[in-house]
């Protein structure tokens, strides 16, 4: 293994949500936007970008994350609706949003967060705001595209799921894309 892998903390999804989160990209392929798409089977919620990290370091990341789901059996969960980051006026991101345990999850975020930063990670600065990133912008989209395919997927609603791990993935980046291998994993109790 290398010195340094880059590294991050997240949820992976089941198949069906993978699968809706799927059809909606090829259902917003066909507007003609130019936007880099993530391939569906790498969207994940992301609760925690570590960076670069010593692999000998990864027990103590693992120890934060269990101390951080010490308490929680279960945080149901449904993919709801699509937004734009950081705003319709310069959209750079699309996403979906979640509904659900939504404050189980950002208390567990929360925990998370203080834990790594007891160990020397430096906290995020913004707030964090539970997303699956479905795609980058290219160009330049009008607002008035965005409000539209907003508009079309305000309802958008995936079956309700239940989140019961947290994993640490290396992230490698490749010219054909990024490639996610799972580190660990923390089973909630």
């Amino acid at each position: 293994m290398p010195s340094h892998i880059r590294t991050f903390i997240a949820i992976d999804l089941p198949p069906a949500v993978i699968s809706l989160l799927g059809k909606v990209q090829e259902e917003l392929k066909a507007t003609g936007l130019r936007v880099k798409w993530v391939r569906p089977k790498n969207i994940h919620l992301t609760l925690k970008f570590i960076g670069n990290i010593n692999p000998s370091g990864i027990d103590k990341i693992c120890g934060a994350m269990t101390d951080a789901v010490d308490d929680i059996a279960g945080i149901n969960l449904v993919a709801r609706g699509v937004g734009v980051f950081p705003g319709i006026k310069r959209p750079r991101v699309v996403w979906i949003g979640l509904g659900g345990q939504i404050q189980l999850l950002f208390a567990m975020q929360r925990a998370l967060e203080d834990n790594l930063e007891a160990l020397g990670f430096e906290k995020e600065k913004r707030p964090f705001k539970g997303h699956l990133t479905l795609g980058r912008f290219k160009q330049t989209v009008h607002p008035d595209t965005i409000r539209q395919f907003l508009q079309e997927y305000a309802n958008l609603s995936s079956e309700e799921f239940t989140v019961r791990r947290i994993i640490l993935f290396r992230s490698e980046l490749k010219p054909t894309g990024a490639v996610y291998t799972q580190l660990q994993q923390v089973v909630f109790k």
